[in-house]
C-alpha cells in the first residue's frame, strides 16, 4: 500500500476539532506517520458587514493562527511533526485539494457534522475531488481502532481496501472482518422464492469470498460476514450493522463492481459518506 507520510487535518473552530486532533495524533502515532498539516479556511466573506468596523483593524490569520496553535498544543501528543496552515478561500474543497496535491498528502482527516447539521468541510465534493484517502470522523469517536470492517465486493479495486486493514491490525492489533452486503436482484424475485434465492446467493457469496481472500494474500488474522442488505440499502445496513457490533472503523473503498453489490461502487460510499455514522470511515483512494 501506499505509505502515509503525511496528513491534513481539517479544522473549523467547532467542537469536533478537539475530537479531530486527538484522532490525528492516534493515527500520526500508529503509522509513524513523518508529518501533520491542520488547515482552517477563513471565510471572511460570510462576516456581516455588521462587523465590518469592528474587524477592520484585527488580524484574523494571527489571532485565529494562535488559538489553533495552543489547541494543537495542547490535544496533539504524537511526536510526529505538525503544522497550521491558515488561509482565506472562498471554497474550503479547493483549498483542502490544493493543500493534498501542494503538500503530497496521502490521507485527509474530516469531521463528519451531518448529525449536527454543521457547516464543515464534510462534502461528496472532496470525495470526488481529493486524491488522497479520506478518514470521516464523527464528534464523539474515541481515538481507538480494536475492530475493523473492511467492505469487499470482492474486486481487484477492493484490495488496496486489505492493504489498510492488514497495516493498520499489524500496529494495533485489531481484528479484522471482511464484510459483504448484498441485495437479492429484485427482477428475480417474481419467478425463484426467496428462501431459494438467498440461500443460493449466500453460498455463491461465500464461495466468492474465500477464493477473494485467498487471491489477494492477506497475512494476518481475517474473519468474514455476509449480510444481508433487503429492506434496507447497503450502505444504510452497513452502517446499522457496525454500529450494533461496536465497530472501531470501516474502510472502503472509492469505487469497485459486483453484479449482487454496489457497496464499493462510488454513488453508495458517498451514500455512506454523507450518513450520520457514529463510526470513523476511512475511504481508500
Amino acid at each position: 500500500m501506499t505509505e502515509i507520510k503525511n496528513i491534513l487535518v481539517a479544522l473549523d473552530l467547532s467542537e469536533i476539532d478537539s475530537t479531530l486532533i486527538e484522532y490525528a495524533s492516534f493515527i500520526a502515532e500508529t503509522l509513524q506517520v513523518k508529518k501533520v498539516y491542520f488547515v482552517h479556511n477563513i471565510k471572511k466573506y460570510e462576516i456581516s458587514e455588521l462587523f465590518d468596523e469592528q474587524l477592520k483593524d484585527l488580524n484574523l490569520d494571527e489571532i485565529i493562527g494562535d488559538e489553533l496553535n495552543d489547541k494543537v498544543e495542547e490535544k496533539f501528543t504524537s511526536s510526529a511533526k505538525w503544522e497550521v496552515l491558515i488561509s482565506e478561500d472562498p471554497y474550503s474543497e479547493s483549498l483542502i485539494n490544493y493543500i493534498v496535491n501542494k503538500y503530497d498528502i496521502q490521507l485527509a482527516l474530516i469531521g463528519n457534522k451531518n448529525k449536527i447539521n454543521g457547516t464543515g468541510v464534510v462534502s461528496g465534493k472532496l470525495l470526488r475531488m481529493l486524491k488522497c484517502s479520506l478518514l470521516s470522523i464523527p464528534k464523539d469517536a474515541k481515538p481507538v481502532i480494536t475492530n475493523i470492517w473492511a467492505g469487499t465486493d470482492f474486486s481487484s479495486a477492493s484490495k488496496k481496501v486489505f492493504e489498510v486493514a492488514e497495516n493498520l491490525q499489524r500496529n494495533t492489533g485489531a481484528k479484522v472482518k471482511a464484510v459483504h452486503v448484498y441485495n437479492v436482484p429484485v427482477q428475480f424475485s417474481p419467478y425463484i422464492p426467496k428462501e431459494n434465492l438467498d440461500l443460493k446467493i449466500e453460498n455463491h457469496l461465500k464461495e466468492k469470498c474465500d477464493k477473494f481472500i485467498k487471491k489477494i494474500g492477506y497475512k494476518s488474522d481475517l474473519s468474514t460476514e455476509i449480510i444481508p442488505g433487503r429492506e434496507s440499502g447497503v450502505a444504510e445496513k452497513l452502517r446499522i450493522k457496525a454500529e450494533t457490533s461496536k465497530v472501531d472503523l470501516i474502510i472502503v473503498g472509492d469505487k469497485g463492481h459486483n453484479v449482487f453489490s454496489s457497496l464499493l461502487v462510488g454513488s453508495v460510499t458517498e451514500e455512506l459518506f454523507n450518513q450520520d455514522m457514529d463510526v470513523p470511515l476511512w475511504i481508500v483512494k
